[in-house]
């Protein structure tokens, strides 16, 4: 794309086009998924015996993660190094070895190439060349990372090391949320036909979280009135967004709203409350906090629903999204219910998070048809990147275009970051 992509070179002005173009698209995967990033996998609690595999997706790049006899932890290209036919094929699972079914070439948990069938040929005819050595035709390899229990993967040879790319805040929050061993409780998968920056910017977007979900603004999971804030690393590639359940009034929130013309009439209601109660686990009393890990990972909690997500890109207008929900291994089965039911206000059917995927749809298919134009990403001010105690506030979805710029080449002159 054109250098001068960027209206505004503090990218609070986001053409819509970036969220259409096939170009663009296929240059992401080589810039930003096989680049010089630490993408998230999964949790180390998906795979916890030996032999035990799990596949998911880096980009749209098929991968799988396992765990080998020693207990080391491990990933590959899902493709195998013959014809390139899928080697895993089931979501996860538990093997001795991973052969591919069309040849049956056999590679170990780290992805080396350990036999052919028939290489040398049958009674002195065919086979492989004589010159060809297993040992140079394994699969692709990631590099691992393990930070409290999740698991990353990059394709660079030499990135950063993965606290620095973390940085402070987000390690700090993250150590907060998995301060103990996890345990996995179930998945839920949702596709959206949206480009998979869309969600990525709204991971990020502190503004609308008591707009588009009235659940939250009800119930005061999240409202613009509550004690709340959203945050960057040093860089702007990662960011938290936190609030504190019960640092408003009822009443406050109500009239606020009221006045700013989005809640009138009725509030809805519940027979359970224990859906929305938050038991005060963590020492910073943070009720609901989403951290967005550039470029394709979330960690949440909203109250004690924990979770994990993972972004698989599906080209530039559809984007699958996985729910990992977890919990801590030394829970007490009411503790685990309490997760559970809460784990109703996300995924695609959640109580919250079900608006999501409409929004973003909305975006797509209205911007499809003219993609000239630009959105608006002012709320929290314009200029300089800074973090805000407030979720009035849009200007991590601008942290994300910087790094984004960065790594694509396509950085405005004078470009904030």
């Amino acid at each position: 794309m054109e250098m001068n992509l960027w209206p505004r070179a503090d990218y609070s002005r986001v053409p819509f086009n970036i969220y259409h173009d096939a170009s663009l698209y296929k240059r992401e995967q080589e810039k930003i998924f096989r680049g010089p990033v630490w993408c998230l996998l999964g949790l180390e609690a998906e795979i916890p015996k030996p032999g035990d595999f799990r596949v998911t997706y880096v980009g749209d790049v098929p991968v799988v993660f396992n765990r080998d006899h020693e207990g080391r932890i491990n990933a590959f290209v899902n493709r195998c190094a013959h014809r390139g036919a899928e080697i895993a094929r089931e979501p996860y699972g538990n093997v001795k070895d991973f052969t591919c079914i069309y040849h049956n070439w056999c590679y170990s948990f780290a992805g080396e190439l350990m036999g052919v069938p028939f290489v040398k040929g049958v009674k002195g005819k065919g086979g492989m060349p004589a010159d060809f050595e297993i040992k140079q035709h394994g699969l692709q390899r990631l590099r691992i990372a393990l930070f409290r229990g999740l698991v990353f993967g990059s394709f660079s040879d030499a990135p950063e090391p993965l606290e620095s790319y973390l940085g402070e805040m987000i390690i700090e929050n993250l150590t907060e949320v998995l301060g103990k061993p996890l345990r996995r409780l179930g998945y839920q998968k949702q596709r959206v036909f949206a480009n998979w920056k869309l969600y990525m910017e709204n991971v990020r977007d502190a503004y609308h979280a008591s707009l588009l979900h009235e659940f939250n603004r009800t119930f005061g999971l999240s409202r613009l009135t509550q004690t709340s804030g959203a945050y960057m690393d040093a860089r702007h590639r990662h960011a938290m967004l936190f609030q504190f359940k019960g640092s408003d009034a009822d009443g406050e929130a109500r009239k606020a709203y009221a006045d700013d013309r989005v809640q009138r009439g009725d509030y809805m209601t519940l027979n359970d409350a224990s859906l929305v109660q938050h038991v005060r686990e963590h020492k910073s009393g943070i009720s609901t906090r989403i951290i967005s890990l550039f470029p394709s990972g979330v960690v949440h909690q909203i109250a004690n629903c924990l979770g994990m997500r993972r972004i698989r890109t599906r080209g530039p207008g559809e984007v699958e999204i996985e729910f990992v929900q977890f919990g801590y291994a030394d829970d007490d089965e009411q503790m685990t219910a309490h997760r559970v039911n809460q784990a109703n206000m996300v995924g695609p059917a959640g109580l919250i998070s079900m608006e999501d995927g409409e929004a973003l749809e909305l975006v797509q298919r209205a911007t499809s048809p003219n993609a000239a134009g630009d959105g608006i990403v002012e709320m929290g001010g314009r200029g300089p990147l800074v973090n805000l105690d407030t979720r009035v506030n849009e200007i991590p979805v601008r942290g994300f275009w910087s790094y984004y710029s960065e790594l694509m080449g396509i950085e405005p002159a004078g470009a904030e970051r």
